[in-house]
This record gives structure tokens, C-alpha cells and sequence, in this order.
């Protein structure tokens, strides 16, 4: 996923598939529990975690029998998952807190992503290298409800964005090309996608690829403005019927140890996420396969443990640029199920990531 547009919808309860979590016979005689996860966007490695815990088996593990259903331009997780068209999805926090704002029962089970993977990147001739630099430039945002980062970034220095003399916003396409043509002064970049986009283009002047000796990249955590993104998420409701509690837990507990996997195995990852069909191209993917991995892991407090202070930070931006009319209500969030699962992994797992280091990886042209 390039990034999320947020809305404030009201939502329909429409039974969209039958048959959910039906118990099924395996091949073995043992009965397996069919579940369905609902991604935000198409494949690739920013869900290699899941796809992991297929290919090796860990969901079969746990009794699941586990569909992976894609996502895209128009398809919201968190309608499908409201409307009982999977149990589980994954989606940024604030698209979240917006759905169960207009009506959708949904509840973050486990913050699998630790940071915030969103940039504002510039070529070194622009001489941008902190927030106070935007004043008089031209600044790219996909908008849409993907700026509050960067709004509250801009208010933080005392520029207001909604202001023309102060700083030109333009809504940029889901790609690099406004800061390859020079329309843009800045533009916003995903780590694990629009960055290694830049990386895969040619430099004119050179003939030869950018790097990122080029550029200088303003990382919205390191300003103080980052909020909360990949969450898993399930209905409240679905969790409160009988025995979907441990569902849930074996279905974190596999798909946690799908991320250690990927984590301790990068190129595997990549090649599975091939294999299942991602458009991108091996180098991009193994770019990709990094950053994800780095929004991850280190996990101080165990992998999918929210972290309360990035919670409230996230919280605090979506209301301020009104991504939410109000404080989230009680419940938006739970820790149990995913401390759980991470006890069910057991003391011998690395569940931390403490010494993971990121690789050097070199990208191809076009990503190939």
C-alpha cells in the first residue's frame, strides 16, 4: 500500500460471505477453521509477514486455513472486515479510528508496525533539511487525509499549511514523477515504496541512478509528527462470540512468527511474495522487504505490543487535523490477545528483534 485516504463513513452491516470461520475437515481428519485477512493494498512485501505464516505452514499449524484476500484503490479493509467479509484486516491506525468514529465495531488487536514509514523527501539543490525549510516551497501531499503528518509537522515550526504565502500544498500523484519533473520542491514518499522509486529512476545529468546521496529525506518520526500505521484489526463482535478469542490468538501468534520468520529470512520473504502474484519487481521488493522490516523490528516490548505514547501521539494528530471529530471511545484498542499469543510463542523466540540491523540493498532500474 502507497498510503491510506481516510474517511468518515457510516457503515452498512452487509453479510458479504457465507461460511466464515466454518470448521472444515483437513486431509489429516483434524478439523481446520477457515479465516479470511483483508489487505489494504495489492501483494507485496508489506504484508510478506502474512504470506510467510501461509508458506510455512504456520497457520495450519494453529488449525487455521487461512485466505489472504487482496486489497486496492477501492477497497476499504475495514468496510469488509465491518461487513463480515473477512474476520481480520490490516490498515493504518488513524483509517481505523475514522471507520469506528462513523459506526464500525472494529478494534486494533495488535500494532505490528511500530513507526511511521512516511516521508517528505527533496533533491540536495533544494537545500530542504528540516521543517522550517518548507516556508516558500512548492510540497507535495497525496492529501486525500494522507497530510496530517506532514500538517502537523508544518504547524510544529509555526507555518501554517492552509496558508499560500506561508507554503504551497499540491496534491501529488501516488508516485515520484512531481519531484523528478521539478514540479514539486518536496514530495511525500512511503520508505518502502515512493523512496525506492527516486532510487529507480535515472538521473538525467548522469545517465546513471539516483542515490540517495541525492536527496535529502525529512522522516516525520524523526520530527516528533509520525503517527501509528499497519495494525491488524477485528470486530468487536466477531471477538465477543464464543471461542473467537482464541481464534484469535492462534491466528496473531502464527502471523507474528510469519514476521520473525521474514525478519530473520529477508530474501525468502521476497520470493514468497513474488510467488503470490506482486507486480513489483524483485530489487523493489527486496528494498521494500528492508524498510518493512525496520518499521517492525527493533519491537522493544515484543512484536505487536502497542506502544501507548505513539497511540496517544496518533490520536492527538487525527483529531487536531480532523481525520476524528473526537477522542476515540473506549475499547478502540487491545493488548491482551496479541500478549497472549506472544507468550504462546514461548521464551525461546526472539519476539524483540533488539540486535536486527537493516541491510544494504541495491535496487535496479524500474525496480526489476
Amino acid at each position: 500500500m502507497r498510503s491510506p485516504r481516510f474517511a468518515i463513513v457510516a457503515f452498512a452491516i452487509v453479510a458479504l460471505v457465507a461460511g466464515a470461520c466454518a470448521a472444515t475437515p483437513a486431509a489429516s481428519g483434524a478439523a481446520t477453521t477457515k479465516v479470511r485477512l483483508q489487505l489494504k493494498w495489492v501483494a507485496q512485501t508489506q504484508f510478506a509477514g502474512y504470506y510467510a505464516a501461509v508458506d510455512q505452514g504456520y497457520y495450519k499449524d494453529e488449525g487455521l486455513d487461512v485466505t489472504i484476500q487482496l486489497g486496492g484503490p477501492d477497497i476499504d479493509p475495514v468496510r469488509v472486515v465491518a461487513s463480515d467479509g473477512a474476520e481480520f484486516g490490516t490498515t493504518w491506525v488513524p483509517a481505523m479510528l475514522a471507520a469506528r468514529e462513523g459506526g464500525a465495531d472494529v478494534v486494533d488487536i495488535s500494532q505490528v508496525f511500530q513507526r511511521s514509514g512516511t516521508l517528505e523527501v527533496s533533491f540536495k539543490a533544494k537545500n530542504i533539511t528540516k521543517p522550517e525549510d518548507w516556508k516558500g516551497k512548492k510540497v507535495g501531499s497525496w492529501l486525500g487525509g494522507n497530510e496530517p503528518e506532514l500538517f502537523a509537522a508544518l504547524n510544529k515550526v509555526s507555518i501554517n499549511p492552509d496558508d499560500k504565502t506561508q507554503v504551497q500544498i499540491i496534491k501529488q500523484d501516488f508516485d515520484m514523477s512531481g519531484l523528478l519533473s521539478g514540479d514539486l520542491d518536496a514530495a511525500q514518499a512511503m520508505i518502502y515504496n515512493e523512496f525506492a522509486q527516486i532510487l529507480e529512476a535515472k538521473n538525467p545529468a548522469t545517465g546513471k541512478l539516483y542515490t540517495a546521496d541525492d536527496l535529502n529525506v525529512i522522516s516525520f518520526n524523526q520530527v516528533g509528527t509520525g503517527m501509528l500505521q499497519d495494525a491488524l484489526f477485528a470486530r468487536d463482535s466477531f471477538l465477543k462470540k464464543a471461542g473467537n478469542e482464541d481464534l484469535a490468538v492462534k491466528f496473531l501468534k502464527a502471523s507474528l512468527k510469519g514476521w520473525i520468520f521474514c525478519r530473520d529470512n529477508s530474501q525468502k520473504c521476497v520470493d514468497i511474495v513474488l510467488k503470490n502474484g506482486s507486480k513489483l519487481g524483485a530489487s523493489h521488493q527486496a528494498w521494500e522487504m528492508n524498510e518493512i522490516n525496520g518499521l517492525i523490528w527493533p519491537s522493544p516490548n515484543g512484536i505487536g505490543t502497542l506502544d501507548k505514547a505513539a497511540w496517544d501521539q496518533t490520536v492527538q494528530i487525527a483529531t487536531t487535523y480532523k481525520v476524528l471529530k473526537s477522542q476515540p471511545t473506549d475499547g478502540a484498542f487491545r493488548t491482551d490477545l496479541n500478549a497472549t499469543a506472544l507468550a504462546a510463542l514461548g521464551s525461546s523466540v526472539d519476539t524483540k528483534g533488539a540486535n536486527w540491523q537493516k541491510a544494504s540493498v541495491t535496487v535496479n532500474e524500474g525496480g526489476n
